[in-house]
């Protein structure tokens, strides 16, 4: 399937940007992707989506790309986004996976819905803040931590650490970009992005924050108020997927989460760190999602 790009109306009447990729009659699957993100997809994730029957679907939050601001929105907000997506795209029942600041995202429709939502994998995820239990800075890299105390702080000094950390994203190359993000990255990170993913990474970049970054700014609203849903509420299969070496979130996060979560599944990988997760192991999440539609279909 060529890629299509295309343009839906939210309920409120905003745009939502996507892609879609993959196989264009196969098992409908969402991505919920990090922050900063755009809709792109890389190229291995939508190969490995048309080997195993998949039809890959990405969109941009709101203010991100090509995806209208919604400010005021909560992470509980995108459930709202993806039920549109599905009724504009005829889909009854759908699979999603979210990574790093798209975990909650994922999780927001799991909780929300379970009508549409089969099974969601989540890798490298934030936790809520504050979580009673968790020290939400210890092993996070220094960029993230300053970055985050900066959303707490207020919107001047929030607003003054986004376009500092943007302008840094925006003008890195690959021969940069390494040392842009150089607290975040353990040493298996580090090597991804001598790999042709950095690419990907800039390109990524470039296409969701270059003419705006309110959508950086609002995931990080989102992310550090209240989520709009319980964790408890959650029935349907997650899997909980993380690297014990990631310095970006640290794997504390995930492992807060599972114990919230009603029977989630969770891997925890000693040779992985934040980056080597959406490198390495989408074929493991879309195989472990395929199987609980199987399960569905058998029942």
């Amino acid at each position: 399937m060529k890629a299509i790009h295309r343009t839906i109306s939210a309920e409120d009447g905003r745009s939502i940007r996507l892609l879609e990729a993959g196989q264009p009659d196969g098992v409908p699957v969402l991505v919920l992707r990090g922050s900063p993100h755009s809709r792109l997809l890389y190229d291995p994730w939508v190969e490995d989506a048309e080997s195993r029957g998949i039809r890959l679907i990405c969109y941009e939050r709101p203010g991100y790309g090509g995806s209208t601001r919604q400010p005021g929105r909560s992470v509980a907000s995108a459930a709202n986004d993806v039920a549109a997506i599905a009724k504009q795209l005829a889909l009854n029942r759908l699979l999603v996976w979210g990574v790093s600041g798209g975990g909650p995202h994922a999780l927001a429709c799991a909780a929300l819905l379970p009508d549409l939502v089969v099974a969601a994998a989540v890798l490298g995820s934030i936790a809520p803040y504050p979580a009673e239990g968790l020290d939400y800075f210890a092993g996070m890299g220094e960029e993230n931590v300053a970055d985050t105390k900066a959303a707490l702080k207020g919107a001047e000094t929030h607003r003054q650490a986004v376009e500092a950390s943007a302008s840094k994203l925006l003008r890195a190359d690959l021969q940069t970009l390494v040392q842009a993000l150089q607290s975040l990255l353990c040493p298996v990170d580090a090597a991804v992005l001598t790999t042709d993913f950095a690419h990907f990474v800039l390109r990524s970049v470039r296409e969701g924050i270059g003419e705006s970054r309110n959508g950086m700014m609002d995931d990080d609203i989102a992310h550090l108020t209240p989520w709009g849903f319980e964790l408890s509420r959650i029935r349907i299969p997650v899997l909980l997927m993380h690297g014990q070496q990631d310095q970006f979130v640290p794997v504390s996060h995930s492992k807060w989460l599972a114990n919230k979560i009603p029977n989630a599944e969770s891997r925890f990988l000693a040779e992985d760190g934040h980056l080597t997760i959406s490198l390495r192991r989408i074929p493991e999440v879309h195989a472990w999602l395929l199987s609980k539609m199987e399960l569905l279909s058998d029942t």
